[in-house]
């Protein structure tokens, strides 16, 4: 009997070994179902999206894809040879099963946060697999060598408590650093309440304006800009430097840290080498404005549509077995990404892992903060990964080329805006319509 074959592309993250583990996720999925055959590509998560367009319009579009969270419209925007719609939303796909090939469907166990991010017009389109949140690492044996004995909450604590550092004797050089990349923006945008696009961000509808020069964004950008001025921040000169950012925290030339909660676990590692203690917070919001919530990152499966009846449940099983409890607790485990199911934090918390391990709880409490009350969701723009690029250049400006931010960022709106209206003529008639 000839298998049935699954197609998966999935996001090679470049992580040291990072693919090894997906393939032999695969056949301990094949060895639990025999007939099938998980046929397993990596590709780096920027090529993938133009790879599976062009997949599909030639008709070889494998079963699952795997996309980066800010091409969830080029998603929704791929076409098959017959200009329908690609990709069928998981949840309809699934058709209220509980179980598919005996895997339990995970879909209403989902982080409710995480959940929101892949949910287009009431329907859950994907399936989370990656999952990262932004957050402020501390030192606290040098906060507490300045006097600083609680973790800064908000932008304006965040000063005082560098101000503290930097009149600190013996203390280190700065006070704080990040990366000049586009995630931060989303975060300060996202704690204020702000958007960087019309209709809701593009989640009521298709996404035509954006502004970068709105209250929220020139709130972070300022606040930015003279922390680098007083000398409290520090730049690399490097756009997108999480190593450079991140060999400035472990070797204590700075207390503080803004960065993704997959550098959690190297963190702790570089704390316990050099020997001072660590702690990862929420990332701080800006007092003068209602706290909104927060944006997560990451990647999603995504199902073909039209597959035959055995290869559409095949890769619907393999889907829900790659984010079950014990799997999705390992993927946390090796990778320091966010569990993506309550089921799979809650595994952890029984096993005593948060216990040894806490600063591994500040991404689900951080995610524990969005409600369908003010339900925060990261932005769906086409090209928006080149876009917040758009936004990297413009802060570079800013920090060293002494460029004004509102005129700056009107700049920088004026050419993600014509990437927008690009990529809009390439996809007219697409899934995103309005």
């Amino acid at each position: 009997m000839t298998d049935v074959v699954v197609d998966a592309w999935l996001a090679d993250l470049t992580f040291p070994n990072y693919m090894d583990s997906l393939h032999q996720l695969a056949r301990r999925f094949e060895a639990a179902h025999p007939g099938y055959q998980v046929r397993i590509r990596g590709l780096h998560f920027e090529d993938i999206a133009s790879a599976a367009d062009q997949a599909a319009a030639d008709g070889r579009l494998p079963a699952i894809v795997e996309y980066y969270y800010t091409s969830m419209p080029d998603a929704l925007d791929t076409r098959d040879r017959a200009n329908r719609p690609a990709f069928v939303p998981v949840e309809r796909a699934v058709a209220g099963r509980a179980e598919v090939l005996n895997e339990p469907v995970v879909l209403d166990d989902l982080q409710p946060a995480l959940r929101a991010q892949y949910v287009w017009q009431g329907e859950l389109y994907s399936l989370p697999t990656v999952a990262t949140s932004f957050h402020l690492f501390a030192n606290m044996t040098l906060l507490r060598a300045a006097g600083v004995t609680e973790i800064p909450q908000t932008w304006q604590q965040l000063r005082a408590a560098c101000e503290e550092i930097a009149r600190t004797s013996g203390g280190p050089p700065h006070a704080i650093t990040w990366a000049n990349n586009g995630i931060s923006f989303q975060h300060a945008v996202a704690v204020q309440g702000g958007a960087i696009a019309d209709r809701d961000n593009g989640r009521s509808g298709r996404a035509r304006k954006l502004d970068f020069t709105t209250d929220e964004m020139l709130a972070w950008v300022a606040w930015w800009r003279q922390l680098h001025a007083d000398g409290l921040y520090v730049y690399t000169g490097e756009p997108e430097d999480w190593f450079g950012t991140f060999e400035l925290f472990a070797e204590e030339q700075v207390a503080f840290r803004l960065s993704s909660s997959n550098d959690i676990a190297a963190t702790a590692q570089a704390a316990e080498a050099k020997g001072f203690e660590l702690a990862v917070a929420d990332f701080p919001h800006n007092a003068d404005v209602p706290h909104a919530g927060n944006v997560v990152a990451g990647t999603s499966l995504w199902l073909a549509d039209g597959l035959e009846p055995a290869v559409r449940d095949g890769a619907l099983a393999f889907m829900q077995f790659l984010a079950n409890p014990r799997n999705a607790a390992e993927y946390h485990k090796a990778h320091s990404f966010v569990p993506v199911t309550r089921s799979a934090y809650r595994l952890l918390e029984e096993e005593g892992w948060f216990t040894e391990h806490p600063y591994h709880q500040a991404p689900n409490r951080q995610l524990d903060l969005w409600s369908p009350q003010r339900p925060t969701t990261g932005a769906l723009v086409g090209r928006y990964f080149q876009i917040q690029q758009v936004m990297t250049r413009a802060m570079h400006d800013v920090l060293l080329a002494g460029a004004q931010p509102r005129e700056r960022f009107a700049e920088a709106t004026a050419e993600a805006q014509r990437m927008l209206d690009e990529y809009h003529a390439r996809h007219s008639g697409s899934a995103l319509v309005g």
